[in-house]
This record gives C-alpha cells, sequence and structure tokens, in this order.
C-alpha cells in the first residue's frame, strides 16, 4: 500500500478544507498512492475557537464525512481526515474519519487525550480506544495528535492486531519532539509502520512544526517532510514488516503480569 500524507497550511473553514482535501487527493493520485492522511481538523482548521468548531461540528453520519466519501469515491484513493464531529450528546469532538477508496466510510475515531487549553475548550474527549479495521489488506489503527504520545495507546492497538499507525495531528512549536523522536519509537517498539499529517504555517497563536513523516517497523524514516507545505509518499511492505517482526522478539518478550500499573488509575499505589 502506498500512503501519501499531505502537510498543508490551516484552511479558512470548511468549504475551503474540502476543496483543498479534494486537491491533495487528485495529486496524491497522481502519485501512485492508495491512501491519502491528512491532518487533525483538517477540514475545519483547529485552532479555530469553540464557537466555530461547533458551528462546523457534523454528526459522523452527515455532511463532511460525506463530502470525504464522495472525494474518495470520485478520486479513487482512501482518505484519513480530520473533522469536528458532532455527537448524539450534542458534544464536539475531535474525530478522524477514514474512507476506503469507493467511499464506504471504514472508521471514525475520537481523540481520547485531549492537550493543553484549546483541544478542552473545543471538544470533549472520545471514550473508546480504537479498535483496527482492514484497509486494503492492511490493519490499520488511528491515533490523532497527543494519542500517540502515550505508548499505551498504541500499544493497545498493536496487540489488537494493527500493523500501521495513522496519526493525524496539528502538532506546533516547540514540540518537535513529537515527529522526530516518538512517533518513530512508536514505530519501532510495535514493529508495525506508523503515519504522522502535520500542518504547517500558522493559526492564531501557534506556528505549526511541519516534520510528517512515514516511519518502518524498524523507527526509520521512509520519508520526512520538512517545515513547509509538502506532500509525501511511500510504500507499506508485508515483506518487511514480516521480516521485521520474524527478526525482532520485543513483542513475543514481553511480561504483561509485571505492567498491571501502567493501566491503574491515577493516584494508584
Amino acid at each position: 500500500m502506498r500512503v501519501a500524507i499531505d502537510q498543508c497550511r490551516p484552511p479558512e473553514g470548511v468549504g475551503a478544507g474540502l476543496a483543498a482535501l479534494q486537491g491533495a487527493a487528485k495529486r496524491a493520485v497522481a502519485l501512485g498512492a492508495d491512501l491519502l492522511i491528512a491532518p487533525e481538523m483538517a477540514v475545519s482548521g483547529y485552532n479555530i475557537g469553540a464557537a466555530r468548531v461547533a458551528a462546523a461540528a457534523t454528526p459522523a453520519d452527515g455532511a463532511v464525512p460525506l463530502a470525504m466519501q464522495r472525494i474518495a469515491r470520485e478520486t479513487g484513493i482512501a482518505l484519513l481526515a480530520g473533522f469536528p464531529e458532532r455527537g448524539a450528546d450534542g458534544a464536539c469532538y475531535n474525530a478522524a474519519h477514514l474512507t476506503d477508496r469507493s467511499g464506504k466510510p471504514l472508521a471514525t475515531y475520537r481523540k481520547s487525550h485531549l492537550f493543553g487549553p484549546v483541544d478542552r475548550a473545543q471538544f470533549a474527549p472520545g471514550n473508546a480506544a480504537m479498535q483496527p479495521v482492514d484497509l486494503l489488506g492492511w490493519r490499520v489503527g488511528i491515533a490523532i495528535c497527543y494519542d500517540i504520545e502515550f505508548p499505551e495507546l498504541a500499544r493497545a492497538m498493536v496487540l489488537a492486531g494493527a500493523e500501521a499507525l495513522l496519526v493525524p495531528t496539528a502538532n506546533m512549536l516547540p514540540f518537535t519532539s513529537v515527529p522526530l523522536r516518538m512517533v518513530p519509537t512508536r514505530a519501532e517498539e510495535n514493529e508495525c509502520y506508523a503515519a504522522y499529517a502535520n500542518f504547517c504555517g500558522s493559526e492564531g497563536a501557534f506556528d505549526y512544526c511541519g516534520l510528517s513523516c512515514l516511519c518502518g517497523p524498524d523507527g526509520g524514516d521512509l520519508a520526512r517532510a520538512g517545515p513547509g507545505e509538502a506532500m509525501i509518499c511511500a510504500d507499506l511492505s508485508k515483506a518487511v514488516l514480516s521480516a521485521t517482526r520474524a527478526a525482532s522478539t520485543r513483542l513475543r518478550d514481553r511480561r504483561p503480569e509485571l505492567y498491571d500499573r501502567v493501566a491503574a488509575t491515577r493516584g494508584a499505589a
């Protein structure tokens, strides 16, 4: 599976975001990609304030996901992009929608770890771990931005069968350690692929750091963007994945009986 990552500037509204996503899908198809990943809140913008998030929010089966499905169907590429989801409970969630190349919806994941006052002012946290889904013969899991900084979440998806972790993000300066160190580590320690799609440019007080990447199961970069606008592309290989997992004993040598405290609630001894 060939994966393209669109490192783009935040859009000025949903209409512009969907138009940008459609243009990116066409460019990704021209590169031979099977899947396009766009950043966190790629459809609406991220640091836009609670009122604008609420105005843009749509249900998981609403106008924005339907538009994403149409783009996938018309261009023939699978898509993963972030959007503000309006839950049945009335809350707004920081979500990412995955659709296959035929426009069939595969998953809508809600960000479970909210970062800082902007996230907490705009969104409610998701309360369900992502269960990996099948995409073009691969088992993929989704994390959104801050989620990937929690090794438990990535490990849980891999233990549930994930072969690739797909991570839409809106990561800003000075937190370059996430794409440069944490994402490669998540790939290597879990013997899986990791694709990290970030914004670039500025939005409000945020200067996004770019550095989108696709890391192999050994943690090495297969593709890496700089700080500016870019589309990067790389291939996922089942043969490489199998060889890496055969050569490494890290997952096989785990001792879960020693790790009970990892899942303990805050304040537990």
